[in-house]
């Protein structure tokens, strides 16, 4: 584990420093590091954070389906980004990180300073059980504890966008890339779920602190080829949660299934 040279307190700000086994800052404010190696820096209610987020089997679900590579050519075209931009072994945040799938591939092929973050603490436990040399941590999207012009790549993933705060930790130079699901994303699933399937509406945010300058189409075709992992894609779906239930049991009786995924990636600097 590497001293936390972006990390902020999140009760007064000032720089968070390791110390053997927690985090602390010169106005005392400590925070443990567990033992999978990460650092809780939620406040107030939502401390505990285990309840806060997914929980273990959504968090298991979502490691089980990434592991076998189905979204890799959305992870490879993060890393192709950062691999085109000018910078010298930038600081790089993975913003909700979830369990750190994407974080290990940008690792992988980047000689980077990394950092991931997620609200889940069930997700952040997963990530940092990879053992990357890396820094993960459990916080607030609306309040993340890394300081101003930190950050010179960050990437966020079908999440709220939280634009005065991406704004702010960017660099001068920063790159953000966002990516919403594209119109056909899982098109098949949803033909399988519901009787009259719609295409998905796709707009990317506007900041005004952040430019637009780019976009990019990922697409792409996966064949799920058992029912757990078709299952486990659903779980990481908002239709899970607004499928009637004939759709859910007709899903959970196909045996294979192959779909369309389509990922539009939104590329910001910042203004």
């Amino acid at each position: 584990m590497r001293k936390g040279t972006v990390l902020c307190c999140p009760v007064c700000k000032s720089q968070l420093d390791e110390n053997d086994s927690s985090f602390i800052c010169v106005n005392n404010h400590c925070f443990d590091i567990a033992r999978e190696g990460y650092v809780n820096l939620l406040c107030g209610s939502h401390k505990k954070g285990d309840l806060v987020g997914d929980n273990k089997e959504m968090a298991l679900s979502r490691r089980l389906f990434l592991e076998k590579g189905y979204y890799c050519s959305l992870a490879a075209s993060i890393s192709k980004l950062l691999k085109e931009s000018d910078f010298i072994r930038p600081t790089v945040l993975d913003i909700c990180c979830g369990e750190g799938y994407y974080s290990q591939y940008i690792q992988n092929e980047n000689d980077c300073e990394l950092y991931g973050f997620d609200i889940s603490k069930n997700m952040v436990r997963l990530a940092s059980k990879r053992n990357l040399n890396a820094q993960f941590f459990v916080a607030n999207l609306s309040d993340i504890p890394v300081f101003d012009k930190s950050i010179d790549f960050a990437f966020h993933l079908f999440a709220p966008f939280h634009k005065n705060e991406f704004s702010r930790i960017l660099s001068e130079n920063g790159l953000l890339v966002t990516a919403v699901p594209g119109e056909r994303h899982l098109w098949q699933l949803k033909e399988t779920v519901y009787s009259t399937p719609y295409q998905n509406e796709v707009t990317l945010p506007e900041s005004e602190g952040l430019k637009l300058f780019d976009t990019l189409t990922v697409r792409d075709r996966i064949t799920l080829s058992d029912s757990e992992d078709i299952m486990s894609l659903f779980k990481m779906t908002p239709y899970y949660y607004h499928t009637p239930r004939g759709g859910i049991e007709k899903l959970m009786k196909t045996q294979s299934l192959e779909t369309e995924i389509e990922f539009i990636l939104g590329i910001y600097k910042k203004e």
